[in-house]
């Protein structure tokens, strides 16, 4: 199979960053153009000034440069359809067109279907007015979970501990546009309880790759406190998920998710991410996403040993059946440095100052970041960093990211001090 040589990666994030890194990688040697990258990017791919949501700029850009494959990295751009244009221009892409980006860029139409194909997951009820849906509350359990039907950069998720916070959520939504579009349709659905665990696959139609399982951590504050992110760090393996438990997730989850999109007439390449709760009655879907994690990608590629392109391309040439993942025993933590007040109101445009030497197998990947006119690295996000470190163990893994996030010197650095600390408290 030959592979792609110019490659188009579209996104800005830590994502991003991996994809590019993990793509140089590969024994075909690919030019990587990055629309629109980021500071950090820009030392690594050839970035060009399209965003990421610009359908028609991205497509004429991918026209002009004479690119070979296009990997999406972002929901946006996919539930815009921008793989859609891109086949019809003939130039393969590694993303779900948008009928399957659907299942991430409506929670209704994914928790719909997995009611309809009996696939594990929290009693639910749909509602686009506030009196049925406060009436539906006042018969369920308390805590409860509401969440925007559409997209909301990750925080349209709110888990209410009371009854009072939960009308508050549904009326924000419904009545504040609290979430402007995306909330104009809403879920509430029952609070599942344990353990979650990230699940990546690559999956072309019916056939596809399990990644390894990796763990997040959504909330700012250490010992998961304080409100919902986009994810503060992560850690793979997750050990939580033992093999005999991934055996069981393939078997009553991935497979049965799959065959379901591909039943409802969904031709499906690109990443199924599914976020499961470990629940004590087993586990339990809680959304699909339909790309990689941000920050999961950040520690699952390091850990693949196969040529990460040759994986992608495979799934958007309907070429996967057969293909078996190499992984490495290794672990890898990734720790997000953020501006302070993420994920509310933050500053952006401090300047950046990075250590000359880094602990051994560990890498910084930029985020939010951006050139200011001096030339100088400054923060333009609420996510900045990712240190990524890769270890024989957790243990030493953390120790080695953590060191990195101590000598990078910027004014409205954060981070959590936790991440893997489940897993290492755990044993």
């Amino acid at each position: 199979m030959s592979l792609p040589r110019n490659i188009l990666i579209v996104g800005s994030g830590g994502r991003e960053h991996a994809l590019v890194k993990a793509c140089l990688a590969s024994p075909a040697k690919p030019h990587i153009i990055v629309a629109p990258g980021n500071a950090g990017i820009a030392q690594d791919a050839y970035c060009v000034s399209v965003a990421a949501d610009n359908v028609v700029g991205l497509v004429a850009l991918a026209q002009r440069e004479k690119v070979d494959f296009v990997i999406v990295g972002p929901e946006v751009p996919l539930s815009l359809g921008l793989v859609d244009e891109l086949i019809k221009a003939k130039i393969p892409a590694y993303g779900p067109k948008a009928d399957g980006a659907r299942l991430e860029a409506s929670k209704i139409f994914t928790k719909q279907i997995l009611l309809k194909y009996k696939i594990p997951t929290a009693p639910a009820g749909f509602f686009s007015e506030v009196a049925p849906a406060l009436a539906y509350l006042r018969t369920r359990p308390i805590p409860i979970v509401v969440k925007a039907d559409g997209l909301a950069a990750g925080k349209g998720v709110i888990v209410a501990q009371t009854l009072a916070e939960a009308e508050e959520a549904v009326r924000s939504m419904l009545e504040g546009g609290k979430f402007g579009a995306s909330g104009k349709q809403i879920l509430i659905e029952d609070c599942m309880y344990g353990e979650e665990t990230s699940i990546l696959v690559v999956t072309s139609g019916r056939d596809y790759v399990i990644l390894p399982v990796s763990q997040d951590h959504k909330r700012i504050g250490d010992g998961d406190t304080g409100p919902n992110t986009g994810g503060m760090g992560t850690y793979s393996p997750a050990e939580v998920v033992t093999p005999e438990l991934l055996a069981q997730i393939d078997r009553d989850i991935v497979k049965p998710s799959v065959n379901a999109i591909a039943d409802e007439g969904i031709d499906f390449r690109g990443t199924l991410f599914i976020g499961i709760m470990l629940t004590p009655q087993g586990p339990s879907v809680l959304e699909y996403n339909t790309r990689f994690g941000d920050p999961e990608t950040q520690v699952v590629l390091p850990r693949i040993e196969n040529d990460f392109l040759a994986l992608l391309w495979a799934a958007a040439r309907g070429e996967l059946a057969g293909t078996k993942l190499t992984i490495k025993p290794d672990a890898a933590i990734c720790v997000v440095i953020a501006a302070k007040g993420y994920p509310d109101s933050f500053k952006k445009g401090d300047p950046i100052v990075f250590p000359s030497t880094l602990p051994e197998q560990t890498a910084i990947l930029h985020a939010g970041t951006a050139r200011d006119a001096d030339g100088q690295v400054v923060t333009n996000g609420g996510r900045v960093l990712g240190i990524t470190s890769l270890a024989p163990t957790l243990t030493e893994a953390a120790r080695r990211a953590y060191a990195a996030c101590e000598t990078i010197q910027c004014e409205s650095k954060y981070y959590r001090h936790d991440i893997g600390a489940k897993q290492l408290n755990r044993k």
